[in-house]
C-alpha cells in the first residue's frame, strides 16, 4: 500500500537513518518501544526519541535539539507555554474532575469563549477528547437534522482513525483492508488541487471551478445528503482555488446538506485567520476543532454547531468520560487567550507571507521543486522529479528530509513528495529563517 499521511516508517531510507544512531539510551529507548507498542503504519518503529519539548524545540535522549515543524499540529503556542503550565497546575489546585452529567465554570465558560470567536451562529458547543470522535458527533448532528444519512467528502481527506471518520475520509491508509466495511452512502469526488487537478485543468484561471461544481452534481445526483465534510485547507497544504467554498456553500444550502467543516489542523489561527474558512468568506453549519486547542498539552476536541442544530437532546452522540473535563477546558481556555491577546493569527499571516516569498526567492527555477504553496504558517514545498511531468519526487524528498532531521530540523512528507511545514505560531523570525534555510540546503544538495 502506498501511504500517503506521512513519510514512509518501513522505507530504506529510514532503515538508513536508524542504522547510523550511535547513542546506546537512544537505540534502547526504540527498541523498547518497538517492542511493546502495537505496531501500525506511519507510526512505529519511531524516528527518534524524545526527552524535552519546549517552544519550538524537542530533544532527544542524546541531548539533539530540533525545530519541530510538524507537531501533530498541536503545538501552535509552542510547547510547555508558561501560562498554559500555570493554569492548568491551578486547575488540578481548584478542580481536577467532572463526571459528565454534572456541570462546572471552566467548562462553561469554555464553551462560551469557543461561541464568540466563531462568525455567524455557530454557538452550541460538544467537547471530545479527540479530532475524530468530534467528526463523528458532527456526522450525528447532520443525520439528526436533516433526516439524512449520505455524505460528500473528498479523496486524499483526513478526518480520524475511526470507523466514521474513516468512512469519510479519503487516505487508502485509514479506510483500505482491515477498515472495511465502511458506513454505507459515504460518497467522495476529488479534491481541490490546482497544481494536480484531477479534471486536467492547466490551473484555477481554466478550470470553471470543476471541483466545486463536482460536488453540486453529487448533491444533485444523490437528493438526499446530510452532508459535505472537508478540510477548509488541506493540511497538505493545499489552498482551494477563489471561489471553491463559496460555490460548496450555495450548492449546499440550494440541496439542503448541511456544510461541516473540518478545522482540527488549520483551526485556531494557523493560517493567518482564527479558522481557515474565514479565508473564503463562508460561514458552515458546524465546526470542528482539535489538536492545538489543548495547548499542546492536554487532549480536547470540539464540536460547535449552529444553535438551530441543537436537535439531538433524546439521542447520545457524544458521553464521553472527559467531556467536561475542567483540567482540559482550563488549558483550552488559555491556549485561546494567548493566541487573541498575542495577536498569533495575525502573527502567522505576516510570518508565513515570509516565508513563502524566501521560498519562492531561494528556489526559483530548482527543476525538481514543482509547486510552494501554503497558508500562514501551514506551507509546503512539493517535490518532483521532472516539473513538466510533475512526477512525484518520492525518493528525493526522504533523502532531503533526513538531511533536514540530520541539520536539526524536522517536518512531515505529506502525499509521498510534499515537505510540509508548519511551526509554532510563536516562533522568532531568525528561527524561520534559520529553518528555511535548512530546507533550502537540503533540497540544494540534490543532484538535478
Amino acid at each position: 500500500m502506498r501511504h500517503t499521511e506521512g513519510e514512509a516508517n518501513t522505507s530504506a531510507a529510514r532503515a538508513e537513518w536508524a542504522a547510523k544512531e550511535a547513542d546506546r539510551a537512544t537505540r534502547d529507548l526504540l527498541a523498547r518501544d518497538a517492542g511493546v507498542f502495537l505496531h501500525q503504519a506511519l507510526s512505529s518503529p519511531c524516528v527518534s526519541t524524545i526527552a524535552k519539548a519546549e517552544g519550538i524545540w524537542i530533544e532527544d535522549t542524546a541531548g539533539r535539539r530540533y525545530m519541530d515543524f510538524h507537531g501533530n499540529s498541536v503545538h501552535h503556542i509552542g510547547y510547555g507555554h508558561p501560562r498554559v503550565v500555570a493554569a492548568i497546575k491551578s486547575q488540578l489546585d481548584a478542580l481536577s474532575f467532572s463526571p459528565r452529567r454534572f456541570t462546572n465554570d471552566v467548562s462553561v465558560t469554555l464553551a462560551e469563549t469557543l461561541a464568540e470567536i466563531s462568525p455567524g451562529d455557530l454557538g452550541k458547543v460538544l467537547f471530545t477528547t479527540g479530532g475524530s470522535d468530534a467528526n463523528e458527533v458532527a456526522l450525528k448532528i447532520a443525520r439528526a437534522a436533516t433526516g439524512r444519512f449520505k455524505t460528500v467528502s473528498f479523496w486524499d481527506a483526513f478526518h480520524g482513525a475511526g470507523f466514521g471518520a474513516a468512512s469519510v475520509g479519503g487516505e487508502a491508509t485509514f479506510r483500505s483492508h482491515i477498515a472495511g466495511p465502511l458506513l454505507p452512502g459515504a460518497e467522495h469526488v476529488a479534491p481541490f488541487n490546482c497544481y494536480r487537478c484531477a479534471y486536467g485543468h492547466a490551473g484555477p484561471e481554466s478550470c470553471a471551478l470543476a471541483c466545486a461544481k463536482m460536488v453540486e452534481f453529487v448533491l444533485e445526483r444523490e437528493g438526499d445528503v446530510a452532508a459535505v465534510i472537508a478540510e477548509p485547507m488541506r493540511a497538505v497544504p493545499t489552498v482551494p482555488p477563489p471561489g471553491f467554498w463559496k460555490h460548496v456553500r450555495a450548492a449546499c444550502d440550494r440541496h439542503g446538506a448541511l456544510l461541516i467543516m473540518d478545522e482540527i489542523p488549520t483551526g485556531l489561527g494557523k493560517t493567518g485567520a482564527m479558522f481557515a474558512f474565514e479565508h473564503d468568506g463562508i460561514v458552515p453549519d458546524i465546526v470542528t476543532l482539535g489538536k492545538a486547542l489543548g495547548g499542546g498539552i492536554l487532549p480536547i476536541a470540539a464540536v460547535i454547531a449552529r444553535r438551530d442544530l441543537d436537535l439531538c437532546g433524546d439521542f447520545a452522540i457524544g458521553h464521553y468520560t472527559h467531556e467536561k473535563n475542567p483540567v482540559t477546558a482550563r488549558a483550552a481556555l488559555e491556549t485561546i487567550a494567548v493566541i487573541r491577546e498575542e495577536g498569533l493569527a495575525e502573527r502567522a499571516a505576516e510570518l508565513g507571507s515570509h516565508a513563502l516569498a524566501r521560498l519562492a526567492e531561494a528556489l526559483d527555477g530548482c527543476p525538481i521543486v514543482g509547486d510552494i504553496r501554503g497558508r500562514g504558517l501551514m506551507f509546503g514545498v512539493e517535490i518532483v522529479e521532472d516539473r513538466a511531468t510533475k512526477t512525484p519526487g518520492r525518493a528525493a524528498a526522504e533523502r532531503i528530509y533526513y538531511r533536514c532531521l540530520d541539520a536539526g530540523l524536522s517536518f512531515k512528507i505529506s502525499a509521498g513528495s510534499v515537505l510540509t511545514l508548519s511551526p509554532p505560531l510563536t516562533i522568532a523570525v531568525a528561527d524561520l529563517d534559520r529553518a528555511l534555510d535548512i530546507v533550502v540546503a537540503a533540497i540544494g544538495a540534490e543532484r538535478f
